[in-house]
């Protein structure tokens, strides 16, 4: 009776090991499957409700059922859209939204070219500088000897 005792007590040990063992792997795939699939959702999700939030008036828009056309006014959570050739008004929710083409009113292209503009009249002036500044010396040179 003893050594029936004692051999399962040593099985109920060797028990709890291979429980483990085969616990362990469904943890990791469990957690692998949330890194893998979970997490780029929902960063993808957050990107997509700041898109939609982001929606100004004259803003092209594309919807998840094809429609293009321009954003003309915009309410809580419905916006109003305006298709380019017929003209026709739809309003919409806005998580019909499928992409946003932002307007560019120009002013991009004037901030792009503004830092060159300030580069360039930089550079002119120390080109002016430098001829000036050599006559200086040259003036000086000869009041020296």
């Amino acid at each position: 009776m003893i050594q029936f005792l004692s051999t399962d007590a040593a099985a109920a040990g060797a028990g709890a090991g291979s429980l483990i063992t085969m616990i362990l792997p469904m943890i990791l795939v469990i957690g692998l499957m949330y890194v893998i699939l979970y997490l780029p959702q929902k960063k993808q999700d957050k990107k997509d409700a700041a898109m939609r939030a982001s929606i100004e008036i004259g803003d092209e828009v594309t919807t998840i059922g094809g429609i293009i056309g321009h954003v003309q006014a915009i309410k809580d959570d419905t916006f109003v859209l305006e298709t380019t050739s017929d003209r026709v008004k739809l309003r919409m929710r806005r998580s019909a939204i499928a992409s946003v083409q932002k307007l560019d009113m120009g002013g991009s292209a004037d901030k792009d070219k503004a830092p060159a503009a300030k580069d360039n009249a930089k550079e002119s002036k120390e080109a002016k500088e430098l001829p000036a500044k050599d006559a200086k010396e040259k003036d000086k040179a000869p009041a020296k000897k």
